[in-house]
């Protein structure tokens, strides 16, 4: 039976149990479970630790595990990426005393103070960078002020709390993390577990993409499906009006707006969105 890591609490446990049910997985209802078992399936979830799922799939006791990038890379672990699942997304920036102008090269012999020492030290290392890397587990913003370090690696979305801190973001990010399917590194994908990779992989596209159904006189189809081109292509089917045609086509959700617009601009009418909630593509 496959042995597969959830999140049990954090920023990723909720987010990673919703997909898991999309793909058509069991899950625990009570919090307190720390294993559940779905027989139809031949899977066994274990609930951990976040920091500590890598550790467990890198070691082989669990075969895969869902995760953040950033966790990943800080534990060390021998495991590695197998598929992106678009959500618990963040950003880790430097950060250091307003007012100067810091770059990157200059956190060079300098202490940093991070919650992600792995993650930082990796940065250095792939940067040729010598540097000092001071461990909290919290409360990294005040570490400059106290007098610990002068400089900080942390997670960053509007920066205010860096400002109230007294501090400002500069460099490039260390890394754009998100929720990811990890599986041990150089390990050959059991079965069960390409099921899993494939039902995911159709959960997170069809979070992406919508169905666009349209009516377009014929004249302006190409016009039209040069607009919608879909993945492959798009549908085309005959209307009993002659000189119409309907079309379907996946659009990226995001630029669902957009593309009504133009398609409407050039003549398309009874334009309708649908959701898609699973696919193989």
């Amino acid at each position: 039976m496959l042995k597969i890591a959830v999140p049990n609490k954090g920023s990723l446990a909720d987010a990673s149990i919703a997909i898991l049910k999309e793909a058509g997985y069991r899950q625990r209802v009570d919090s307190r479970d720390l294993i559940l078992t779905d027989p139809e399936n031949g899977v066994e979830f274990y609930y951990l630790r976040p920091r500590d799922i890598a550790l467990y799939v890198g070691t082989g006791e669990l075969e895969a595990g869902i995760t953040g990038r950033d966790l990943l890379i800080d534990s060390g672990a021998k495991a590695s990426e197998i598929l992106a699942l678009d959500f618990g997304g963040s950003t880790f920036r430097f950060a250091g005393p307003a007012g100067k102008p810091w770059q990157i090269k200059d956190i060079a012999g300098k202490r940093i103070a991070t919650a992600y020492p792995g993650l930082v030290a990796d940065f250095l290392e792939r940067n040729n960078i010598k540097a000092d890397v001071v461990r909290l587990d919290g409360a990294v913003e005040s570490s400059v002020r106290l007098g610990v370090a002068d400089v900080i690696a942390d997670v960053v979305s509007t920066g205010n709390t860096l400002k109230q801190a007294g501090l400002a973001i500069f460099g490039d990010p260390i890394l754009q993390s998100e929720a990811i399917l990890i599986s041990r590194e150089g390990s050959k994908l059991a079965t069960e577990l390409e099921i899993l990779l494939r039902r995911l992989q159709g959960v997170v596209t069809a979070r992406q993409y919508v169905l666009l159904d349209y009516d377009i006189p014929k004249i302006s189809v190409d016009k039209a499906c040069a607009i919608t081109p879909g993945l492959e292509s798009p549908t085309i089917s005959p209307l009993q009006k002659e000189d119409w045609v309907a079309v379907r086509a996946m659009v990226l959700r995001k630029d669902t707006n957009r593309l009504m617009d133009e398609l409407w601009a050039l003549g398309a009418r009874g334009i309708l969105v649908t959701d898609i909630h699973a696919c193989r593509l």
